[in-house]
């Protein structure tokens, strides 16, 4: 599995590099339309090779993808955590319980932890 993941991470690498060799020419990004910015007297423009503004925008669509998902599982985070503290609160509660049900019975300590199916822990 590791060689097919290092092959297509080569292979990706590979077709990046080809792509940024062939779009090194320079392209003019416009903030705002001519017409516009000369009516504004803003004419604000950087001059950046192709392959650079297709990185960038790939890499900010993946920054977007990825905070849209991590706020739309926002709730299922949660829902899990809130999940998981009352499981560990009715786990001490049944131990409780437990205990309480083992002194009514006069069940002494050391052969209620042997019964139990829990392997003791020490520390």
């Amino acid at each position: 599995m590791r060689i097919v993941k290092l092959s297509f991470i080569l292979c990706v690498a590979v077709v990046l590099i080809v792509l940024a060799i062939a779009n090194r020419d320079p392209v003019v990004i416009h903030l705002l339309p001519a017409d516009l910015a000369l009516w504004l007297r803003m004419d604000v423009s950087i001059s950046l090779p192709l392959f650079l503004i297709i990185f960038g925008a790939i890499t900010a669509g993946l920054v977007l993808g990825f905070v849209w998902e991590w706020l739309r599982e926002h709730r299922h985070r949660v829902d899990a955590s809130r999940a998981k503290r009352d499981a560990t609160r009715l786990s001490r509660e049944l131990e409780t319980l437990k205990g309480e049900a083992r002194a009514k019975e006069g069940q002494d300590d050391i052969l209620a932890l042997l019964e139990d199916d829990k392997p003791l822990r020490l520390g």
